[in-house]
């Protein structure tokens, strides 16, 4: 199986954008070349192909599909519902797929259904923070038994095709232990001595969640304990703006990094790394009228992926989250919550989007704390 959907080819980016400047290098991860290391995390409820689409149209370099579960990939079948999981629009390759599950034999054959899929990449995850997925011994939960964890990586690794790459997303630790680092290190070593490409690295632990600052000293850490091994480490947490990104890769090492809730509503975040990266300046935040055009172009996507009745209530978190960028973010966000129909949509781009005018940056601390797996 091969699901794919057909939409039109992005335009080509300025050739200054194709290559990296600044002392970045291409990312690849093993023999997929990603280019720009800037790319879209995985984003639980948010970077379905829609939101993936419009991250690549805007620099992202490589996107991951929002993390499904074992069980689900193994029952998926192809009703209306449910065959959106597993497609992916031809322009936005390579595209990772990730999953999640809490058996090694059963996880390992969910990882080859996002190979029949046609994902580039297969990604485990040992990093969600959820409570319901640690009660049943799923995502970050995996890191407190660095056995079962390496039996899934070495499973996983096993089924894969040797020619796509398989990587793992962790967290720091489970918790701040002395023992919960060993065990950090103990599964990082599995993961390489299975033959996985690279490792995404969470600079949170998975008690912690979202209080506190990501620990960015600890990726320093980490791509110094893989230095010489030829594999990659990305980075993530509290990635919000363009400089945060090339800021993390300066001060830590990684070879790229992932941003996830920064890029919720906001994927010009991508572009602006490309251009900082190239010696440009920062381009003001997109105006009104950029704004809504990606809405719309957005919306379409996804009408063209979940049908048009569908769409209205699909798309009511994203424009939320667009709308931050709105300098009357606290009047235009009570114009989404409620969309039923395409006109609703529209009607609200009417009364807040028709006068053009300057854009803003989206406000720290108005970038949520529950989307990330």
């Amino acid at each position: 199986m091969n699901s794919r959907l057909n939409v039109h080819e992005p335009a080509a980016l300025d050739a200054s954008e194709t290559k990296t400047s600044g002392g970045l290098s291409p990312l690849t991860i093993g023999n997929v070349e990603i280019g720009f290391p800037v790319v879209q995390a995985a984003l639980s409820g948010y970077s379905d192909l829609p939101m993936r689409v419009i991250a690549r149209r805007h620099g992202a370099s490589y996107s991951v599909c929002e993390v499904m579960l074992d069980q689900f990939l193994l029952s998926l079948t192809k009703r209306q519902k449910t065959k959106h999981f597993l497609d992916i629009a031809e322009e936005e390759h390579p595209v990772g797929g990730q999953l999640m599950g809490a058996e090694p034999e059963q996880f390992s054959l969910g990882a080859m259904k996002l190979v029949e899929a046609g994902f580039d990449i297969i990604d485990v995850n040992f990093g969600c923070p959820v409570k319901k997925v640690l009660g049943r011994c799923r995502g970050g939960f995996h890191l407190s038994q660095p056995l079962v964890a390496i039996e899934i990586l070495k499973r996983t690794r096993d089924i894969v095709p040797d020619e796509i790459p398989v990587t793992v997303k962790m967290r720091r630790g489970i918790d701040d232990s002395a023992e919960a680092r060993d065990q950090f290190f103990q599964i990082l070593d599995g993961a390489m001595d299975a033959g996985l490409a690279a490792a995404t690295v969470h600079g949170r632990t998975v008690v912690q969640r979202y209080i506190g600052p990501s620990r960015w000293e600890f990726l320093r850490e980490v791509t110094r304990h893989v230095s010489g091994r030829g594999f990659k480490i990305l980075g993530s947490g509290d990635l919000f703006t363009a400089e945060d990104c090339l800021n993390m890769m300066e001060q830590t090492g990684v070879d790229g990094v992932t941003v996830a809730r920064g890029a919720i509503g906001n994927p010009w975040i991508f572009n602006q790394a490309r251009r900082l990266a190239n010696g440009q300046l920062l381009l003001p935040p997109p105006t009104l009228h950029e704004q809504a055009a990606v809405m719309r172009e957005h919306f379409d996507l996804c009408e063209q992926t979940y049908t048009v009745e569908r769409a209205p209530l699909l798309m009511r978190k994203f424009c939320i989250k667009y709308s931050q960028n709105h300098p009357q973010y606290e009047q235009v966000r009570l114009a989404f919550p409620r969309l039923k129909t395409r006109d609703d949509f529209e009607a609200a781009l009417a009364e807040h989007y028709t006068v053009d005018g300057p854009g803003r940056y989206i406000p720290r601390e108005l970038h949520g704390s529950q989307e990330e797996c």
